[in-house]
């Protein structure tokens, strides 16, 4: 019997090419579209689950106030390690990192290497990166030790043995020997790295304090549960510790394993909000809605042609539950061979939206079972789901009223297909103003005026080497004649982190502030604009550049937000003394106006600026045209300036993108597939129109016979189908409204939602029904109205 039913569901859909067609295409992009979704969503739920301890692992958080103002992130300082272990029977273990980017040279190469970490010994016995060569507990047992990846060994070394082997790090030239080689690390992981050196090469670590804090930290508890308990013994020691300290220091403990989707504090890979996460599922999840109710309208719309056929029989014998299971077979043939077909697709699609989603998803993972769960349970609910309701219609015709033609298909059903009309429009309209909106977010993003200039700024990297001839880089450089400018600092305006405590007896008050030790042209190369004041000289920099440290005197420079938080105008800050850090006395020379030196989701701060000698990037500014042909003139004269060094850079403005890397690839991945979910609403529009243009075929024919005209005709076909528009987008709009002022939030400078995207989106989904519906409309407006009156 059901061999039978499979049989005569694939002689049926032979028969009808054209509808089948449409159908498995319809299905096979909302399953293409949920596929490489679910691979996203799967490869972003699975970071740092293939760490056997993963659950016992947290990463500390360290917060600093002073008063009501502090910083707070994932950076520590090399105290909370051995100070918690020694305190807590909780703490088993625990790493400390630093990562950085580090010159190693090899024979006669040099490379500039990113992702450098230096470790502690237990590193790769808290982690589960595999070991191709070396012992857990000896690779970085001893100063001088280092573990590089499988691609670097390769690059390095060819197919030569790379144990053994000694690399060059750092400007200084410093031999490390080669202890082991690890597999590259996966894709799905928040620890990155080319090569883990031993942190005790650095020699003994600062004093043991809590404010120096330059190291991020992982602790291993003795079992999961120990979490809150940890936590609460933190909080009474750091409650005694800031009892007889001057600021106050807390630590949080964060799930290793939940870094990556709810910390909003950055790993050595970027975060993703899991608000992201349910945008994205969100999305799969109403492309198969939209999907499955196309199918559904598409097989109503055709249910007048098979009407006889059910008459027919059902007189021969059939019973309702054989014509309800044959409709079912045809669905579950129709959505088989769209799951096919969508499987082939979203393998042709991987590279193509591994580019657009920034991620690096293999073909590997169409094999993982969780996935081909996924793919069938997707079938057999678009089969089931999509299926009963034609199937209960089709099976339930009345074979006298059919066969003697009085069948007509309205009533329930009819008000049924148009909800499905008006879910799939409320769909639509949500994602079309969510995408202007996300759109427009984006957009405010990249064309906000930040007060600095980062476009056409060239980042070059600094060591000791080349900050002991500075000067010579900096009018070397300068001598190009298409070099604008060149500024040293520690960190460019993009991202500034660092801590620092501001004091002083004309500030009558102590607070937290982020500081940055810049150049005298740092201002200028930057474009940022001095409100009061003046700007830094080559003199300041001299007058903290004394080899007797205490001689130095310092002129610092405040942002807006910094003097304000001290009850100053821009002019009355000047010349007031302050210490930074309580070891660098001087006095303000300058206030410059507020900039973003950090994300757009949060604040702009307390910031400082002041000089200093030593420094970690050269900001260079060139000029817009012939920007080949001046990094070329930059590498030559790099190449004479730093010959111990690689030529590498990178411009500004990568940096800024950087910082929203989530919501840029994000907005992509949603920009896409919303618009192949309106597609695929219009699809179900067109199913339905076809079948209301069936339903009124001689309605049609006498309204022409009696004159009316074809636009008359084409607009008696649309009205019904705008009110279904219009109806879906009074719902949508709250909706859409609540969502996307939720998403928002999460910004602190964001752009306004007026009443002209709604107004926009309306528009466009009015404009799309309308060239759905008037495709049939002027398709039945120019029928000849003596064949649909003959027609029985």
């Amino acid at each position: 019997m059901i061999r039978n039913y499979f049989k005569t569901a694939w002689r049926n859909l032979w028969r009808n090419k054209g509808f089948a067609l449409i159908n498995i295409l319809g299905l096979a992009t909302g399953l293409t579209c949920c596929l490489l979704l679910t691979l996203y969503l799967q490869h972003e739920l699975s970071y740092d689950h293939f760490h056997t301890k993963g659950d016992r692992i947290v990463r500390v958080i360290m917060e600093y106030k002073i008063g009501d103002s502090g910083n707070k992130g994932n950076f520590t300082s090399t105290k909370v390690f051995p100070e918690f272990r020694r305190q807590f029977p909780e703490v088993a273990s625990g790493v400390r990192l630093s990562g950085t980017d580090r010159i190693v040279k090899y024979g006669d190469q040099t490379w500039e290497e990113q992702n450098v970490l230096h470790a502690d010994s237990t590193f790769f016995e808290m982690f589960d990166f595999k070991l191709l060569n070396g012992t857990a507990s000896e690779v970085l047992k001893a100063p001088n030790q280092v573990v590089i990846t499988r691609s670097v060994a390769e690059k390095y070394f060819g197919k030569e043995e790379a144990v053994g082997k000694t690399l060059l790090l750092n400007s200084s030239q410093q031999p490390y020997l080669v202890t082991g080689v690890s597999e590259d690390c996966p894709s799905n992981s928040q620890i990155r790295f080319s090569m883990v050196a031993s942190i005790s090469s650095f020699g003994p670590l600062q004093e043991e304090t809590y404010s120096n804090a330059n190291f991020v930290t992982y602790l291993l508890m003795d079992r999961a549960e120990s979490l809150n308990a940890l936590q609460e013994k933190i909080n009474r020691l750091m409650q005694k510790e800031n009892a007889e300290a001057g600021f106050k220091v807390n630590f949080d403990l964060e799930p290793f394993t939940r870094v990556h989707l709810y910390s909003p504090y950055d790993a050595y890979t970027p975060n993703i909000n899991i608000s992201y996460i349910y945008i994205i599922a969100g999305v799969a999840l109403l492309i198969l809605v939209i999907a499955c109710f196309t199918y559904v309208n598409l097989s109503t719309a055709r249910s007048t042609e098979r009407a006889r056929e059910v008459g027919i029989r059902k007189v021969a014998g059939a019973w309702k539950s054989q014509l309800f299971w044959q409709f079912i077979s045809e669905s579950a043939v129709l959505t088989t061979f769209a799951l096919g077909i969508s499987l082939l697709l979203a393998m042709a699609l991987l590279p193509s939206f591994n580019q657009l989603a920034g991620v690096n998803l293999s073909y590997d993972r169409f094999g993982h079972p969780a996935v081909w769960g996924a793919a069938l349970t997707a079938v057999l609910t678009v089969a089931l789901l999509a299926g009963s309701y034609p199937a209960l219609v089709l099976s339930s015709f009345q074979p006298v009223k059919v066969l003697k033609g009085a069948f007509k298909n309205t009533g329930s059903g009819n008000t049924l297909r148009k909800g499905l009309i008006v879910f799939q429009f409320v769909i639509s309209v949500f994602l079309i103003i969510s995408t202007f909106i996300i759109s427009s977010q984006l957009r405010f993003i990249q064309q906000k005026k930040l007060g600095y200039e980062r476009e056409n700024r060239l980042l070059l990297g600094m060591d000791q080497r080349l900050n002991e001839k500075k000067e010579v880089v900096k009018a070397e450089l300068n001598s190009l004649r298409s070099v604008s400018g060149v500024s040293f600092a520690y960190e460019s305006p993009v991202t500034i982190r660092g801590g620092y405590n501001m004091s002083g007896s004309d500030l009558g008050q102590t607070m937290a502030v982020t500081a940055n030790p810049v150049d005298e042209d740092y201002i200028k190369v930057n474009g940022l604009e001095l409100m009061a004041g003046t700007d830094l000289s080559a003199q300041d920099i001299l007058d903290v550049s004394k080899e007797d440290y205490t001689q130095n005197y310092f002129h610092f420079i405040l942002n807006e937000s910094a003097a304000r938080a001290l009850g100053w105008s821009p002019e009355e800050a000047i010349g007031k003394k302050m210490y930074l850090d309580e070891s660098r006395p001087g006095e303000v020379k300058g206030v410059v106006r507020d900039f973003h030196f950090e994300s757009l989701h949060t604040p702009i701060r307390p910031l400082v600026l002041f000089p200093a000698s030593w420094t970690n990037t050269a900001i260079v500014k060139i000029q817009g045209d012939h920007v080949q042909e001046t990094i070329s003139a930059i590498e030559a004269k790099w190449k004479q300036l730093a010959p111990h060094r690689p030529f590498t850079f990178r411009f500004m403005d990568e940096d800024y993108q950087q910082m929203y890397h989530a919501e840029m690839r994000t907005g992509r991945v949603f920009n896409i597939f919303a618009s192949l979910a309106v597609l695929l609403a219009c699809l179900g529009l067109f199913g339905l129109s076809a079948y209301s243009v069936r339903q009124r075929v001689k309605e049609v024919g006498v309204r022409k016979v009696l004159g009316a005209s074809g636009l008359q005709i084409v607009a008696l076909l649309s009205s019904g189908f705008v009110k279904l528009v219009m109806i879906a987008f009074a719902i949508a709009t709250p909706l859409a409204w609540l969502a996307m002022n939720q998403w928002l939030r999460q910004f602190s400078y964001r752009v306004e939602t007026g009443w002209e995207i709604f107004a926009a989106a309306g528009a466009v989904a009015l404009l799309l029904a309308l060239v759905t519906v008037s495709f049939q409309a002027v398709k039945a407006a120019g029928a000849n109205p003596v064949k649909s009156l003959r027609t029985e």
